[in-house]
């Protein structure tokens, strides 16, 4: 790092409440490590507001003449939470174009987890940063934030923006916010990076998430008359089987994918709630399922099998049995799945600076899939290792962190004007 930068960089970092634990004389100590423990300090659960985080961010950013975009939701009394989107302008003040740095800010409850530190203060043991989100995802974000001043000496051929998000960890609700106000100004990114836990390896597809709540609807008797109810639990029960046999058939005929760990479409129930006393006939039954398909197979197909199978099906028997039960499903989650090409530009471009040409693919989501359906070709790369992500004592090694930085930098250079110069 030049002189210059290393001088920019403690200027954006430093703080008299800095957080930062002493690691071992062996260990490296990442330039990101204060950012990283100052996100992780802040608790930033999916249910609670993230906009302390988000203002510690426009603070930082303000500082350095970097104006931020938020997106809010509706929810509380000023939109407590709320997306950030910030541009570091290419040389000649350009902001249109370049690529997008993005990461969601929240992260998963810690409720019921044994840790053997405070989840929200962060400390390092043996060359790991332990605490809620070091690896989900503050990790990325903290480095991004520590390298501004970088991107600000680069002499950037084209801009390089910033997109935190929030409420990503159920189900990208947030991100979809900000992408639509972009879209609404005009702002299009040539490519993005999102720092999902990766080893610092490319990945360039996942599946689709789509979570849905179903509230099956019968009708209370005493149990002793049992034919004068409707069993709501009992249908619940058999359309949750149905469920289970589509998750089954997928499984057994496809389609397949064998790039993925799980190389097919996969369905499961995760919760279900019903009936209020064992002598009575329940009249309600509430339960959730989720489906992750591969990015080739539409969602709207698995869902319409089940939805099919509810009105044409199970409807039709209980209406005989009372008139006026129900089955209602509602949305509560979708995020579409990733499939970058391998022609595109930022796909290129993330393969080249790590040296990784292997493809791989994953089950679990990430908010690519939503920038690349706006356009906006998408790959994912990051710092951890998604094993670690949602766990008791999460960490990040702080040697991915450095392995983060260096590939943050040779982006920055790929960026500059000097470099781009080069290649023509």
């Amino acid at each position: 790092m030049s002189q210059d930068a290393e001088t920019a960089h403690r200027s954006s970092t430093s703080s008299p409440h800095s957080l930062a634990s002493a690691p071992s004389s062996a260990s490296p100590v990442p330039l990101s490590l204060q950012w990283v423990e100052r996100l992780v300090s802040i608790d930033t659960t999916s249910r609670v507001p993230n906009i302390e985080l988000i203002e510690l961010v426009c603070e930082s950013l303000a500082a350095r003449g970097i104006s931020s975009l938020l997106t809010r939701d509706a929810r509380g009394e000023r939109g407590e939470w709320a997306n950030l989107f910030a541009t570091i302008p290419a040389h000649d003040g350009s902001t249109q174009g370049g690529v997008v740095l993005s990461g969601h800010t929240d992260v998963v409850p810690v409720d019921g987890q044994q840790w053997d530190s405070d989840p929200f203060s962060p400390e390092i043991r043996d060359g790991r940063l332990y605490g809620r989100g070091t690896c989900d995802m503050k990790g990325f974000i903290g480095t991004a934030l520590a390298l501004v001043p970088e991107m600000q000496l680069a002499r950037l051929a084209k801009p390089i923006h910033l997109a935190f998000s929030f409420d990503e960890e159920i189900g990208c609700a947030g991100a979809p916010l900000m992408i639509a106000d972009l879209q609404k100004r005009g702002i299009k990114p040539d490519g993005c990076i999102v720092g999902e836990p990766t080893s610092m390896r490319p990945i360039v597809a996942h599946k689709g998430i789509n979570a849905y709540r179903c509230c099956v609807r019968g009708h209370a008797a005493h149990s002793s008359l049992t034919p004068k109810g409707l069993n709501a639990i009992e249908y619940a029960a058999r359309l949750i089987c149905h469920i289970r046999d589509v998750a089954d058939q997928m499984r057994r005929d496809g389609p397949f994918d064998t790039s993925y760990d799980v190389p097919f479409t996969t369905a499961q129930t995760s919760t279900i709630e019903g009936g209020n006393a064992i002598n009575t006939v329940p009249a309600e039954c509430r339960f959730a399922f989720e489906f992750r398909n591969l990015p080739t197979l539409d969602p709207a197909v698995v869902f319409a099998r089940i939805e099919r199978y509810a009105n044409e099906t199970l409807l039709p028997q209980m209406r005989r049995e009372h008139p006026s039960a129900a089955i209602e499903f509602t949305r509560i989650a979708a995020a579409p799945g990733l499939d970058a090409t391998e022609q595109a530009a930022i796909t290129q471009l993330v393969r080249a600076l790590t040296g990784d040409r292997d493809t791989r693919k994953v089950a679990y989501g990430t908010e690519a899939g939503l920038f690349a359906l706006a356009g906006v070709p998408s790959v994912v790369c990051g710092p951890g290792d998604i094993e670690q992500a949602h766990k008791p004592n999460e960490y990040v090694e702080l040697a991915q962190l450095d392995a983060c930085e260096s590939f943050l930098r040779k982006f920055i250079r790929s960026m500059s004007v000097d470099t781009q110069q080069q290649q023509q």
